[in-house]
């Protein structure tokens, strides 16, 4: 068995790949999106939520907590977060649920007893399990145990993917993999840095290495305002599909060219609670999803490049 740390599994997914899915998220990023969906995924330790909202300010969080991290006076509820060790016995105590654990460690065996539990609907519904995050490339034993598990057991099997990990970790995965689904958010490297905080030098390396092999691949786009909104800036990463396209035509690997396909993923903000639950700061709170007149005039670019191309 290998252990690593999930801080969700999601059950009858469908945004994750085809079909009804269970998305197993792991934790760990090497990129820091400022929009990021999935911010309790971002750290590869265990972090405890507080949702001000449900607190019933009954104290039970403060007699537990060892650590002096928990307050309840005169001043009102207040969590001291640097104190925190996520050691979990508040969030036991909170009735309310107002305290959550964002961070698990599990191993391969459980997870994939709990993805089996919903067999029925993938073989109805040509689904399967998808491992997300996070990174799931950077927890690469992990995630190798789970997919080689779920492929025993006769399952379709997907992992979303950044990209900015050593190919290494990916290809540990591939063989036990039938689609991966990859970001490709910027491909000015300097605005990807400003974006994310790194380069894309490493993430479009690893493009054009999956474009070689067998393995089906979904590139995705979310249109972020100021990052990637512009005519320009969704040609440019068209161009550079419409390369990988060229590429995997040419090897010679069984695999055609329609394997590879492109989606266009509008930014939204449903993620700001989840910031404050955290106690990180929401950089993307100002910005507004891109209007649909938009959205449609840079689907309109995408469907130019060629590439199979579907806008959400």
């Amino acid at each position: 068995m290998t252990t690593g740390l999930i801080f969700d599994i999601q059950r009858f997914s469908v945004h994750d790949g085809p079909g009804i899915r269970t998305t197993v998220f792991l934790k760990g990023c090497s990129l820091r999106c400022f929009w990021c969906h999935n911010p309790e995924g971002l750290r590869m330790t265990p972090e405890v939520q507080f949702l001000p909202n449900r607190c019933i300010a009954c104290g039970a969080c403060v007699v537990a907590c060892e650590h002096g991290g928990q307050h309840l006076d005169e001043h009102g509820r207040s969590f001291t977060r640097e104190r925190c060790v996520a050691c979990g016995k508040c969030v036991e105590a909170c009735v309310a649920e107002a305290l959550n654990l964002a961070g698990r460690h599990v191993t391969d065996t459980e997870v994939v007893a709990e993805v089996l539990r919903d067999r029925v609907f993938y073989e109805a519904s040509d689904g399967g399990v998808t491992l997300s995050g996070g990174e799931p490339a950077l927890q690469p034993d992990f995630a190798r145990a789970i997919l080689a598990r779920c492929k025993a057991e006769g399952l379709h099997t997907a992992i979303e993917t950044c990209g900015n990990v050593p190919w290494e970790n990916l290809a540990m995965l591939l063989p036990f993999t039938d689609l991966v689904m990859m970001d490709l958010k910027q491909m000015d490297a300097e605005k990807h840095r400003a974006a994310t905080g790194v380069g894309n030098e490493r993430i479009l390396a690893n493009a054009r290495r999956l474009a070689g092999m067998r393995v089906p691949l979904l590139l995705r786009t979310p249109v972020v305002p100021g990052v990637n909104d512009t005519p320009a800036e969704i040609a440019a990463i068209a161009a550079f599909i419409a390369e990988l396209v060229s590429l995997r035509a040419g090897a010679g690997n069984g695999v055609g060219p329609t394997d590879i396909s492109w989606e266009l993923l509008p930014f939204h903000r449903l993620a700001a609670d989840k910031y404050r639950s955290l106690g990180l700061e929401y950089r993307a709170r100002d910005l507004n999803p891109p209007p649909r007149e938009l959205l449609a005039v840079l689907s309109e670019v995408a469907h130019a490049s060629g590439v199979p191309v579907r806008a959400h």
